[in-house]
């Protein structure tokens, strides 16, 4: 598995209860151009749109070998490739609880383009903060470590 894009903004604002896996519906130039490390997941989020679920607003630009395309679209919606029942719970949990789907990375899988996307929480202010703080004592420490 070869990770192609990761949504660092992901871990720093929610916190993420569950991980699942799917697979995207893609035009053969979406590939190329993913394949190449062409992707974005920033500001990108799975939507629930009946009982089907999309990733939106994640930016693939054209492929650049690519021949003329007819209106293409960067962000367009992308449906995503989930079982039934994964998607009833995931709908389930979703609205009952307040919780958010999130993408985290874009992988190959064998020849196939996967998605990582989390079922998510947003975190308050001062978690933030408080993650912060952890994060600049672990470096003090490994600092005051490799120095002795």
């Amino acid at each position: 598995m070869a990770t192609i894009a990761i949504n660092k903004r992901a871990t720093f604002d929610y916190e993420i209860l569950e991980k699942y896996e799917a697979g995207l519906m893609l035009t053969g130039a979406e590939v190329k151009s993913i394949k190449t490390g062409r992707i974005s997941l920033k500001e990108s989020f799975v939507t629930i749109k009946g009982s089907e679920l999309y990733l939106t607003n994640a930016n693939i630009p054209k492929y650049s070998f690519a021949g003329e395309l007819q209106s293409y679209e960067p962000t367009r919606p992308r449906k995503l490739l989930v079982r039934k029942s994964e998607i009833k719970s995931l709908i389930g949990k979703a609205r009952t609880q307040g919780l958010t789907l999130i993408p985290l990375r874009v992988y190959t899988k064998k020849r196939l383009i996967k998605l990582e996307f989390a079922l998510a929480q947003g975190k308050k202010a001062f978690d933030k903060r408080s993650d912060i703080a952890k994060r600049d004592a672990k470096r003090k420490i490994e600092r005051a470590l490799k120095k002795r």
